[in-house]
């Protein structure tokens, strides 16, 4: 399957919350919808589900109006909507009953992924009752209770201690291997980089980034080196480098492990071969590949 997104815009009063966002999702290939808060992910997703209808625009699933209700949908929003005085049995069966299934299929179901995600002894708990991480996974538990083909994930890893992150991480990649179509939002880059083939970055209600995460990985780090050396503090290094090789590199960046250089008038060979006519013993040398968190920033301003 394929989602198109296509131009929608959506206005609330005098306010434009979205300006024309286009974008495009496969099954098996997740893709991150990104951005600050307030810059209209949320709104994008509601659209989706019909929750909001969009005041132009088109959303296409196989080049055909995508209809919401004709598809089984998972959604997991961010603000939990479970009820908390209710048994977790009877609320995922009920919501899998709201979703087409049989009884029989809706427990059988249940049973599933309370099991998958390590909560079954829960059963017949009282939601309120439940640690916030074992609610979350409750609450994706319903998410996926009836087995839907689209899948939108609104901060999932919330409230989650590294263990249960784990059990969360091995599920959607799951789901991904399964060819399932993957939807995932979150303000931690670093699970959108280990799940998300592809990335859409909105900000203030229009899509400022899209495509491939190794192809803007690559155009990011294009003419950019990383360098560390065993002698020499960064900021040491830094002024060595603008004594000796000022007219090829100069230092764009800092990180912890290193600096990141910008090459002006040479190539890595070259620059390497410079660098060992100097007393730089050199630590750490190669390409730069920024992260996904410093794309974004460079994308949507350093308040993010």
């Amino acid at each position: 399957m394929q989602l198109e997104v296509r131009a929608v815009r959506k206005s609330f009063g005098e306010t434009e919350v979205l300006r024309g966002v286009s974008f495009a999702v496969e099954s098996g290939i997740a893709l991150g919808l990104l951005g600050k808060n307030g810059a209209g992910k949320t709104t994008v997703m509601r659209i989706l589900m019909e929750v909001f209808h969009a005041d132009s625009g088109e959303i296409l699933l196989d080049g055909k109006k995508f209809v919401p209700a004709a598809h089984k949908i998972g959604y997991l929003p961010e603000e939990r909507g479970l009820y908390p005085k209710r048994t977790v049995a009877e609320q995922m069966v009920y919501l899998a009953r709201l979703r087409g299934m049989k009884l029989s299929q809706a427990k059988e179901s249940m049973k599933k992924w309370l099991k998958r995600l390590e909560v079954e002894e829960y059963e017949t708990r009282k939601l309120e009752t439940l640690s916030k991480g074992n609610q979350q996974k409750v609450q994706l538990a319903a998410t996926l209770v009836c087995d839907p083909d689209i899948i939108i994930l609104d901060e999932p890893f919330s409230g989650l201690d590294p263990v249960n992150s784990q059990i969360l991480k091995a599920v959607v990649n799951e789901l991904i291997a399964e060819k399932k179509l993957v939807i995932f939002s979150s303000h931690q880059m670093s699970y959108v980089e280990e799940f998300c083939d592809q990335i859409t970055v909105i900000d203030h209600g229009s899509v400022v980034l899209s495509g491939r995460l190794k192809d803007i990985k690559k155009e990011y780090g294009n003419c950019r080196l990383v360098l560390a050396a065993e002698n020499y503090s960064h900021e040491q290094l830094a002024k060595k480098l603008e004594q000796e090789l000022g007219g090829l590199v100069e230092v764009d960046g800092r990180k912890k492990e290193f600096l990141i250089l910008n090459i002006k008038g040479t190539d890595q060979s070259a620059l390497l071969r410079k660098l060992a006519d100097t007393d730089i013993d050199v630590e750490r040398f190669g390409r730069y590949e920024p992260s996904l968190n410093d794309i974004f920033i460079a994308k949507v301003g350093e308040e993010a």
